[in-house]
């Protein structure tokens, strides 16, 4: 007859693989912070570009919907940009090198100006440059259609 308490000798990792694996564990952890912090300001730099559009493309939606001009102002020195005339603004991270080429007549100083755009969609153009380095990237906005592009930036 069976005993009810059945007693099973089934096979199971030791001691010694435990802490085989627990060291190699703490080894990859170890290793990986540096890897992931080294491809950070890459992601920075993209997510920063891809606000400075969004924020082009909301300011652009309101001279349309609005029926009246809208401007995106940057502050180069801050790193701020704002829709003016209104409470939404944004700033960009520390460590990036900020270039803007816009109409002279948007320009307020040599570290702020702006891009205007118009109630038909069209906008007086120009470029928001974030860099890091020899690379960024590049922020368009067409003149004519004020459509807004990110492309890759590279330092001649």
């Amino acid at each position: 007859m069976p005993s009810r308490f059945a007693v099973f000798r089934g096979r199971g990792f030791t001691l010694v693989e435990l802490l085989v694996v627990l060291a190699i564990a703490g080894l990859m952890m170890s290793l990986t912070p540096p890897l992931i912090s080294a491809a950070l300001p890459g992601v920075e730099l993209k997510a920063a570009a891809r606000r400075t559009a969004g924020a082009l493309r909301v300011t652009r939606e309101r001279a349309i919907s609005s029926g009246q001009d809208q401007a995106w102002v940057l502050n180069i020195d801050t790193k701020r940009y704002q829709i003016a005339g209104t409470q939404r603004d944004g700033r960009l991270p520390d460590g990036l090198k900020l270039q803007l080429v816009a109409a002279e007549r948007e320009m307020l100083s040599d570290q702020q100006g702006g891009i205007r755009f118009f109630p038909d969609g069209s906008s007086t153009g120009g470029r928001v440059i974030l860099s890091r380095g020899d690379s960024g990237y590049q922020v368009g906005v067409n003149w004519l259609t004020g459509r807004i592009l990110i492309a890759d930036w590279e330092n001649d």
